[in-house]
């Protein structure tokens, strides 16, 4: 099959809030927005993988994209069909092989820290040793104007709050922009989406608004990223294998503050800050 191949896929997403009443400190009824979760479950030839707790925005990508950073698939070209039906909160994948080893292949399974509970295959670690991610300058100019430009979006989180938002972005802009109750399923939605649409994360840069995590830093590592950005913090295991996968590494990027944890060496400073008192850590 050709490298345009896609395969059958339904258009089924659903609005991300829904309006409810709430009583304010005055009394006063009010009407708000907030999330609206879903439970979707990921059958691949009729064989039940996992629930997800999702906005429902994007389901087809989120199951696409979960199935490649799982490893449960390796090629697009594999997949007969994607179809999601809200009716039984149910995404079925059809391969064309049909296959009933799925329990076989599937093996051990580790609960992450995620938003919702991720999910993350036993041996998916023996994937990453083949990866050669190779880092990209980027320059302090540039990641402001970035994290400026990431501002405009975050829709959701503004009208309702109580979700992340995760974004595929190059140089200064994103390209792609989605949020889910959890981070997880952010950045799966938007790996479905670059394997959909064939677009290399080589010369990328990945942002969330979530802590850095092993599980964010294996996710990003399979799509071949070599910039993790953050609006949160990071945890001693995700920047273990930021180091071991020469994963740049920046974490409570707001505004004109960032930390990097992993990479400095391709960071240029080209911004003159103002003077900043002195903070009892810095080692001289």
């Amino acid at each position: 099959m050709s490298s345009k191949y896609r395969p059958e896929l339904t258009d089924a997403g659903l609005s991300p809030t829904q309006a409810v009443l709430a009583i304010d400190e005055y009394q006063n009824t009010r009407e708000l927005h907030v999330a609206e979760e879903r439970a979707l479950t990921i059958y691949i030839d009729s064989y039940e993988i996992v629930t997800l707790m999702t906005l429902g925005t994007q389901p087809e990508m989120l199951a696409l994209g979960y199935l490649k950073n799982q490893g449960l698939i390796k090629k697009l070209s594999e997949i007969k069909s994607i179809q999601v039906d809200w009716e039984v909160n149910a995404v079925a994948i059809t391969t064309f092989e049909n296959r009933d080893d799925w329990k076989d292949k599937l093996g051990p399974r580790i609960v992450t820290t995620g938003c919702g509970q991720g999910t993350v295959f036993g041996d998916i670690m023996e994937h990453l040793d083949g990866l050669d991610i190779q880092g990209i300058k980027i320059k302090q100019s540039r990641l402001y104007e970035l994290l400026k430009n990431l501002n405009a979006y975050n829709d959701v989180y503004k009208n309702a709050g109580a979700v992340h938002g995760c974004a595929l972005c190059h140089d200064t802009e994103p390209l792609i922009f989605i949020e889910d109750v959890g981070r997880h399923n952010a950045v799966d939605a938007i790996a479905g989406k670059m394997w959909l649409e064939g677009i290399s994360g080589n010369d990328k840069i990945f942002y969330t608004t979530g802590r850095l995590t092993s599980e964010m830093v294996i996710k990003v590592a399979q799509m071949e990223i070599p910039v993790l950005l953050s609006r949160s913090g990071i945890t001693k295991m995700g920047l273990n294998l930021a180091r071991d996968m020469n994963i740049t590494l920046l974490s409570r990027a707001k505004s004109k503050h960032f930390l990097i944890y992993n990479g400095a060496e391709n960071i240029e400073f080209n911004v003159e800050l103002p003077p900043k008192r002195e903070v009892a850590n810095i080692i001289k």
